[in-house]
């Protein structure tokens, strides 16, 4: 099952709804997979800053020392923003390195879930309307945002198996769907540098998109690469720093919709996710193309 979607904005005054639009979409979508959600949001940059989103191991964790030890620890000034099990620290650019060494060695229970300019990612156990409470998502602002409602049929119910999967800066991706050659995939990916923190197939299919666009392809290239190198059935939804993008595998027996207005392009698993956007009664609607790249950025 799962649930998938993503919400692109074209009209700024709509930008501080992002937030309250998306985990609307999100949450009606909630009996696709009612095991774990989370959300991507991109939303403001901070000069020559760089946004690192934390996870605490478990609930009821107190993350301010493991902060404060990263803080201490890597020498360089840190911003914090606490969410419930989610931390957004504020770091220089230069100094993700450090921040990064400083926390594992401190705390190396508390995983790094993202890193971007722009990008946060906030995921957990439970329904949508849950998570979605817990993080206060409904208050916050941004460009767009992908999201994603977990039934977990392969692998057991857990936070680290939440998606987004984010193995690149400001890239995500969220996947409905199943890979048959994952573990052929990671291993070559693993020869080529990239590191892994689950087993979940769709870490795989993160890393490999963000391995093609640090080759130099564009993300509608890397999406168009996976249609040879990625076997099995799935849709992607793909959220970099400037856009988002869409792709459904050749048979595409997974169900998908998108819309699109003068004011936003949206996804979603099913067409009951949209219904409460802004003027879809005036949207182009249709089913994505199986095995085409679709991709919007606000160039």
């Amino acid at each position: 099952m799962c649930g998938i979607v993503g919400l692109f904005l074209k009209d700024r005054a709509l930008q501080p709804s992002l937030g309250a639009l998306v985990s609307g979409m999100l949450c009606t979508l909630g009996d696709r997979g009612p095991d774990s959600a989370g959300i991507a949001i991109y939303g403001a940059t901070q000069d020559g800053r760089l946004k690192l989103t934390v996870q605490a191991p478990h609930a009821g964790y107190d993350l301010s020392p493991a902060l404060a030890a990263a803080e201490a620890g890597s020498g360089h000034d840190i911003r914090i923003a606490e969410r419930h099990t989610h931390a957004v620290l504020s770091v220089p650019e230069a100094a993700e390195t450090a921040v990064r060494a400083a926390l594992a060695a401190a705390a190396p229970e508390v995983a790094v879930v993202s890193s971007g300019t722009r990008m946060e990612i906030y995921k957990e156990i439970g329904r949508p309307e849950t998570v979605a409470a817990a993080f206060a998502l409904g208050a916050m602002s941004g460009t767009h945002a992908v999201g994603h409602t977990r039934m977990a049929t392969e692998s057991a119910v857990t936070t680290t198996g939440a998606h987004p999967f984010s193995t690149g800066r400001d890239q995500c991706l969220v996947h409905n769907g199943s890979l048959s050659n994952h573990n052929a995939v990671r291993r070559d990916l693993v020869r080529r540098g990239l590191e892994f923190r689950t087993d979940n197939d769709s870490e795989v299919a993160a890393a490999y998109l963000s391995w093609r666009m640090a080759e130099g392809a564009s993300l509608g290239e890397a999406l168009k690469a996976s249609l040879a190198d990625l076997d099995g059935f799935y849709t992607f939804v793909v959220g970099t720093e400037d856009g988002f993008g869409v792709l459904r595998d050749p048979v595409a027996c997974k169900p998908a919709v998108l819309a699109e207005t003068d004011a936003w392009v949206a996804f979603g698993s099913e067409y009951r996710a949209l219904v409460d956007l802004p003027g879809i009664e005036g949207a182009r609607v249709w089913e994505p193309e199986p095995a085409t790249p679709y991709f919007w950025t606000r160039a």
